[in-house]
C-alpha cells in the first residue's frame, strides 16, 4: 500500500514531506524489528522518544516514518500531531478494516475482565457463534489459542489479529480493554457494540499517578463514537456515579441494589455459585456457575446482560455460563492429589486479593495460607494495602517475589511488610518464590488452602529486565514430586 493511501486514513491534520508514492510492506513501532520496506512510527513514550531511533530505523530498511516533528533523514515522512492516534487509523487501513465485518465486545475493569471474556465467548459459541477472543490469558480464533503479550495489543499486533480472525470468519471478537489501552490510544477508530464496565478499584496508579486519571481512562471506552451501549456494575458506587452522565444507551446489574438484571438467592460453593438471575420484568434464569464466588457471580451477571444486549437467548446464556469449567490462572484449583488443596490466581491488587481471600474462608474448610507478593516498578502504595489485607484475611502469609522487574526484591517485601505489621496476622518472609512455594505446600495441613496469587496464568518470573521460565502449576508438581520421594525414603 503506498504512503499516501495509508496517510489519508488518520484523520486531522496530516502532512508529508518527500516522494509519496512508495509501496509500504509492512509497519513497526519497534526500530529493532524493522524489515526492508517498513514505515516506522516514532512514538514519544515516558521512558524514550522513538523519533530518537528513527535513523536506526532508516538503516534498517524503512522506507518512510511517521512523525510529529520533521526530521533530518533523507526519506518520506508522514507529519501528525499523535503518532499513536496515526499508528491506529494506519493499521487498520494496512490491514483493510477487518473489525467492519466483525462484531466488537469490549470489557474493562479493575479486575474480573479476563473471566467475564470467557464467560461471553462460552456463552456466543452456546448459541452456535463463532467466537474470537483478545485478553490477557490468551487470544484464540475460534478454539485455536495464540500467545498474549499485552492484555490489549498495540494497533499492528491488534489489526492483524483482527484480519486473522475476519479471514477465519469468526461472527464476534469479545476482548478485555484495558486502560492502558485507551490511553495510548490502541482501540481509536473502533467501535463496540456493547462494552462493560466491572468494577473500579486502585491499580496501576504508577502510570496514571491518580485515581480520577484513571478513571477518565477507563471511561474514553463509553463515548457515543465508540460504545453503542453500556452494561455496568451499580453496586459499585463508583461506577455507577462515574456512567450517570454518560450519552450511550445503558444497563446496570446488580445484587445489592435494585437495577436492570439483578441476582438474589445466591448460593457460594466451593467449587462454583448457584443463583437466581432477573431481567427486568421479562424472564427469569437458574445460574449455576462452576467458579467460586461473589466476585465471580459479578463476572457472570456481566456476560449475561451483555449477551442479553446482543439479542442470545435466555436459554443460550444459562447454558453457555453453565458449561464454561474454569480460566486459566483465575481461582484455579491445581490437580494435586493432596489433603489440602492449592489454588493459582491472578489477584495482584488490593481488592482482587481481599475478593479471593474472603472467598477462600467463606467456603474452606481449614486455615489459608496465602502466598504473595507486589511487582516492580509498578505502584508503591498498594503494597501495604495488600499486606494489610493479608494478615487480617489470611491464617498465614507468605510474603515473597513476584515479578520485581529493576527493584530491589527485599525493598518491595519491606513496604509489603509494613501493612501486615498493623494486623495481628501470622506472617514470614521467603524471598524466593519457589521456596516460598515449598514452604507453603510443607506446612500445609488437611482440609487447608494454599492460594499462590499474583502470578495466575503467567509462566515467567522478571527480574532485572530478564524473563525467566516460571510457571507454578509446573512448580507445583515439581515440588510435590521432591517432597513425595523424601518421604519415601528416594
Amino acid at each position: 500500500m503506498k504512503i499516501a493511501e495509508l496517510a489519508k486514513a488518520v484523520p486531522g491534520p496530516v502532512t508529508i514531506v518527500g516522494y509519496e508514492g512508495n509501496q509500504v510492506t509492512s509497519l513497526c513501532a519497534d526500530s529493532r524489528l524493522v524489515e526492508p520496506g517498513a514505515l516506522f512510527f516514532c512514538i514519544p513514550g515516558t521512558m524514550m522518544d522513538a523519533h530518537d531511533f528513527a535513523p536506526q530505523a532508516v538503516e534498517a530498511g524503512a522506507i518512510a516514518l511517521v512523525v510529529n516533528r520533521v526530521l533530518p533523514l533523507d526519506v518520506p515522512q508522514i507529519i501528525v500531531t499523535d503518532v499513536r492516534m496515526a499508528l491506529a487509523y494506519i493499521a487498520a487501513e494496512f490491514y483493510g478494516h477487518p473489525a467492519s465485518s466483525l462484531k466488537l465486545i469490549g470489557i474493562t475493569g479493575t479486575k474480573g475482565k479476563t473471566t467475564a471474556s470467557f464467560l461471553i465467548k462460552s456463552i456466543l459459541e452456546a448459541a452456535g457463534h463463532k467466537t474470537g477472543l483478545i485478553g490477557t490469558v490468551c487470544s484464540m480464533i475460534g478454539n485455536k489459542e495464540l500467545p498474549s503479550r499485552l492484555t490489549t495489543p498495540d494497533p499492528i499486533d491488534f489489526q492483524l489479529l483482527l484480519r486473522q480472525m475476519a479471514d477465519a470468519q469468526i461472527e464476534y471478537v469479545v476482548m478485555e480493554v484495558s486502560a492502558h489501552a485507551t490511553a495510548m490510544r490502541r482501540v481509536d477508530g473502533m467501535r463496540f457494540e456493547v462494552a462493560g464496565f466491572t468494577n473500579f478499584s486502585q491499580d496501576h496508579m504508577d502510570f496514571f499517578g491518580d485515581m480520577e486519571t484513571y478513571m477518565k481512562a477507563k471511561l474514553a471506552l463509553f463515548t457515543p463514537e465508540r460504545c453503542a451501549h453500556l452494561v455496568y456494575n451499580a453496586d459499585d458506587d463508583r461506577v455507577a456515579a462515574a456512567v450517570r452522565e454518560l450519552p450511550v444507551p445503558k444497563t446496570d446489574i446488580g445484587i445489592r441494589v435494585p437495577s436492570n438484571i439483578h441476582a438474589n438467592d445466591i448460593e457460594i460453593r466451593e467449587r462454583g455459585c448457584s443463583y437466581q438471575l432477573t431481567f427486568s420484568k421479562r424472564f427469569k434464569l437458574s445460574i449455576d456457575l462452576q467458579l467460586a464466588g461473589v466476585f465471580n457471580v459479578y463476572n457472570s451477571m456481566m456476560a449475561a446482560a451483555m449477551c442479553d444486549v446482543l439479542g442470545v437467548a435466555p436459554e443460550h446464556i444459562e447454558r453457555g455460563i453453565a458449561r464454561l469449567r474454569g480460566v486459566p490462572g483465575r481461582i484455579e484449583l491445581l490437580e494435586t492429589e493432596t489433603p489440602y488443596q492449592v489454588i493459582l490466581d491472578y489477584a495482584h491488587s488490593p481488592d482482587a486479593l481481599e475478593n479471593i481471600l474472603n472467598t477462600l474462608r467463606e467456603t474452606g474448610k481449614g486455615r489459608v495460607i496465602a502466598l504473595f507478593g507486589c511487582g516492580g516498578d509498578r505502584d508503591h502504595d498498594k503494597r501495604p494495602l495488600m499486606g494489610e489485607i493479608g494478615g487480617r484475611l489470611a491464617d498465614h502469609c507468605i510474603l515473597t517475589s513476584d515479578n520485581p522487574r529493576s527493584e530491589d526484591p527485599f525493598e518491595i517485601l519491606r513496604e509489603i511488610e509494613a501493612g501486615i505489621r498493623k494486623t495481628e496476622g501470622s506472617y514470614e518472609v521467603i524471598e524466593n518464590r519457589r521456596q516460598a512455594i515449598l514452604r507453603a505446600l510443607t506446612m500445609a495441613e488437611p482440609g487447608d488452602v494454599v492460594v499462590l496469587a499474583g502470578k495466575g496464568h503467567e509462566t515467567y518470573q522478571e527480574i532485572k529486565g530478564v524473563k525467566y521460565p516460571f510457571d507454578e502449576k509446573l512448580v507445583v508438581n515439581e515440588l510435590l514430586l521432591e517432597m513425595n520421594g523424601e518421604k519415601n525414603g528416594l
